[in-house]
Order: C-alpha cells, then sequence, then structure tokens
C-alpha cells in the first residue's frame, strides 16, 4: 500500500520522473560521499534510456547538479535556481556538507547512454566518486520509477506490506470488498491506512498543505504570461484565456460548456508552470499534474457543498486508486507511455469528483474505471523532450475526461462489464508491448512528425 504523502509530493517542474527523481537521487548520493568517502575528488554521472534521450527537455541534468548541491525538490526555490547553476558553471566545484570541495562540471561530468538501459527500469543514473587518479571509490546506481519516486540498486520500492494497514488492499477489487464489509467508503479506508503511521492533526494538516499547493500553482499559473523556456516558443495561455472567461456575458447568458473552459484554464495553468519549473504537486506526477488541481478547483468553484473535509475525501480517494495502480501497473511515462501519467490521473481525479458527489464505492470505482480505460494506449511523445507538447493541453482534455467519468458513473447504479483491475492490467500489458520509441524519450509520435523549429 502506498500513501497518500507518497503520491502527491511538492516539488518542481518539469518531470517527476527526470527532475524530481533525479535530484532526489543526486541527493543522495552527495550524502552518501559526505564524510564517509575521504578520497573523493570528482563526481561523474551517466544517465541511461529516457533520461539520456529527454535530459536536458526535463531538466534532468539541471537537477542532478542541484541535488548534489544539496537540494531537494520541496526545499528549492524556482526563483534562485538560475543564480545556483550560474554558479556551479563558474566554480567547477561542489561545497559537500563536510567543508570539502569536489569537482563537478555541468558541461563535461555527465555521459550519456541513450541506446543502453539497465535492467530495472528504463529511467536509471549511475554516480561514480573519483580520487585525484581518476580511480572510482564508491559507485551507487538509482532508478526514477515514476512520480518522484526513486529506488537504489538492489532496494525494493518502498511500500508498505498489504497486512501492515487496517484495512488492506492491493487491488480494486479488494479495496471494494472491505468497503462492503465495513460499510466505508473509500476515502475513510485510505485514510485509517493513514492513521496507521500519522496523527489526525498531520493527516489533516499535510492533505490541506496539498490542497493550497496545487491551488496556488493554478493561482500562480494564471497570472503569468510569455512564452517558455526550451526553445519550442510556446506562449502561455492560461492568463489570457481566463482573461477572456472574465470578460464573457453574464452567467446567463454564458454558454452550458463555460464551466469546463475554466476546467482548461485551471489544468493548462498548472502544466504551465510545470513546464517553467515552477512549484507544483505531483499528482500522481509532473506530466500529469494539472488534472487532480483542475477538477478540485472545479469542485471547489462550482459545488455549493464545498468543504474543506471534501477537498481531504476528495484527495485521498484519488490517492487510493493511485497507489493500486502503481502497485500493479504503473504511473511512469517511459515505462508504460501517457497512459501511465494522464490515464492514471484522470482515473484518480474521476474517483475522486464521483466521492465528493456522493457515489458509492462501487460507482467511485466505475469512475476510475472508466477515465483510463478511455487512455490505454496513449504514447508518450514529448516535442523536443519538453514537457509542453502534447503535455500541456492533454491534461486540459484529461480532466474534461475525468469530470465525464465520474458523471457517467453517478448515472448509473455501480454495475459494469470492466473493472478497474481488468484496465489496470491492460495498461501494463500495453505498455510493455509498447514501442520504446514511444515511452518519453521524443524519439516518435508528435516528437518526430512535428518541427521544433
Amino acid at each position: 500500500m502506498i500513501s497518500a504523502f507518497d503520491l502527491y509530493k511538492i516539488g518542481i517542474g518539469p518531470s517527476s520522473s527526470h527532475t524530481m527523481g533525479p535530484m532526489i537521487a543526486a541527493k543522495r548520493f552527495r550524502d552518501s560521499v559526505t564524510g564517509a568517502v575521504p578520497g573523493c575528488a570528482a563526481i561523474e554521472v551517466t544517465l541511461y534510456g529516457s533520461l539520456a534521450w529527454c535530459d536536458k527537455g526535463h531538466g534532468t541534468d539541471r537537477a542532478i547538479c542541484l541535488g548534489l548541491m544539496g537540494e531537494r525538490p520541496d526545499g528549492v526555490d524556482p526563483d534562485g535556481i538560475a543564480s545556483l547553476m550560474e554558479a556551479l558553471g563558474a566554480a567547477h566545484t561542489i561545497s559537500l556538507d563536510d567543508g570539502r570541495q569536489v569537482g563537478f562540471d555541468p558541461g563535461a561530468s555527465f555521459r550519456l547512454e541513450r541506446k543502453r538501459k539497465l535492467p530495472r527500469h528504463s529511467n536509471a543514473m549511475r554516480f561514480r566518486a573519483l580520487d585525484q587518479d581518476g580511480a572510482c571509490v564508491l559507485e551507487e546506481v538509482f532508478y526514477s520509477i515514476g512520480g518522484g519516486f526513486v529506488i537504489a540498486e538492489n532496494e525494493e520500492a518502498q511500500m508498505v506490506e498489504a497486512d501492515e494497514g487496517p484495512y488492506p488492499f492491493r487491488h480494486a477489487g479488494e479495496l471494494l470488498a472491505e468497503a462492503k464489509r465495513t460499510g466505508q467508503a473509500i476515502g475513510a479506508l485510505q485514510y485509517a491506512y493513514e492513521r496507521a503511521f500519522r496523527t489526525d492533526d498531520a493527516i489533516k494538516g499535510g492533505l490541506d498543505a496539498i490542497r493550497e499547493a496545487m491551488l496556488a500553482s493554478i493561482d500562480r499559473g494564471m497570472s503569468q504570461e510569455g512564452d517558455l523556456p526550451g526553445g519550442l516558443r510556446v506562449k502561455r495561455r492560461a492568463k489570457a484565456v481566463k482573461l477572456k472567461l472574465e470578460e464573457a456575458p453574464p452567467s446567463n447568458a454564458a454558454p452550458p460548456h463555460e464551466k469546463l473552459d475554466w476546467v482548461s484554464v485551471f489544468a493548462l495553468a498548472v502544466n504551465e508552470e510545470n513546464a517553467a519549473g515552477g512549484r507544483i504537486v505531483t499528482a500522481p506526477t509532473n506530466g500529469a499534474a494539472g488534472i487532480l488541481p483542475a477538477v478540485l478547483r472545479y469542485y471547489k468553484e462550482f459545488y455549493p457543498d464545498y468543504t474543506e473535509a471534501g477537498a481531504r475525501d476528495f484527495l485521498l480517494t484519488a490517492a487510493a486508486i493511485g497507489a493500486i495502480i502503481k502497485a500493479n501497473a504503473s504511473i511512469s511515462g517511459a515505462e508504460v507511455g501517457c497512459q501511465g501519467e494522464v490515464g492514471s490521473a484522470a482515473a484518480m481525479a474521476a474517483a475522486g469528483l464521483a466521492a465528493v458527489s456522493g457515489g458509492t464505492p462501487a460507482q467511485v470505482e466505475n469512475a476510475a474505471e472508466i477515465a483510463l480505460e478511455h487512455h490505454l494506449g496513449m504514447t508518450c511523445d514529448p516535442i523536443g523532450g519538453l514537457v509542453q507538447v502534447p503535455c500541456i493541453e492533454r491534461n486540459a482534455i484529461g480532466a474534461h475526461k475525468a469530470i465525464a467519468a465520474a458523471s457517467l458513473a453517478l448515472r448509473s447504479d455501480g454495475s459494469h462489464r470492466v473493472s478497474l483491475d481488468q484496465v489496470i492490467e491492460t495498461m501494463r500489458q500495453t505498455g510493455r508491448d509498447m514501442k520504446a520509441k514511444y515511452k518519453e524519450t521524443a524519439r516518435g509520435g508528435l516528437a518526430v512528425n512535428v518541427p521544433e523549429c
């Protein structure tokens, strides 16, 4: 089982697997070197597979530099990153916590193994500490497995055994059985699991902080304009669309779809912030970080019975669905394509909205199933290796699908022919069979059929 506080991580863009994960891995290696490897004079890094193909577009190289300088995704100031990188580029050295200076040149200390993948995952990194003669004195391999999760070589994913929680579930069928047996909602079952490890105040405070960070990323995104970084000259649109909506006729004369236009703005705002390296929340990844906040904001703005307790239930219910998907398939675009990112986020958001709309556990599971089923086969094909096209608009459409899925499920009695577990297994198999060029390498799909300039 996976905690909501593992799925929702406050960090920076543009990618949870290619930015946040590598930063965490680099920080872990820095900690290993500090005080324990007295002969370290320099550090070199090798990136494999998808990390190597999208290193600059996804900010992987910059993230690793920041991690080696001691920064973490949840603590680094996005506005201060440029000055940190400028200082490293001039000094070519990193100051360890024990006061030692270790050589690291952002332009020369990286090796890219684009045609080679390590066995456990396509997002692999090898860190080596070298002595004065260039001999290796410490080597560690890390895998960024999606959503900011990082594991070292021979380390298992940090998931709690199912029998450690009060209401164990690993599959959706088990979750529904627990809901039926206990008479509790899905969000309540996830809350009970969180209580095994945190106090009530810590859970509520943590969920409120996640909610506020999500809403803040929407607000900041709707206030910014100009081109996004990276060279594609993609213009921010959230602010302009927001202004047009605010200038529209009074609500009694507005078209019925105007609320969905606002949902689009909310999603665009978050993912434009993500593309710019701003502060966002993985939900469950950065590439799909706009869907959950957009649907949560839709609930907040357009539901008359919105409450903060309802928002917590939304997030907990969504987390239960995300945990099941991650445990049985993947949320990593580099592993299963964008069905694992946008599809998972849409399923989570659909479940959350169905729950706060009064849906039964069966209807909530049905909403998640509908949303994920209709993202099956989606490739991850970012143009120029940037998390911009088609990623930003894809979040807006994913949010729409989540709302439609919840609405459709709520109009039924919860019974349906295809189960969420069957769709998750189908996604896993589809991702396994998908060619590598369609899995976050920028070597297929739109990435090769749309000129970058």
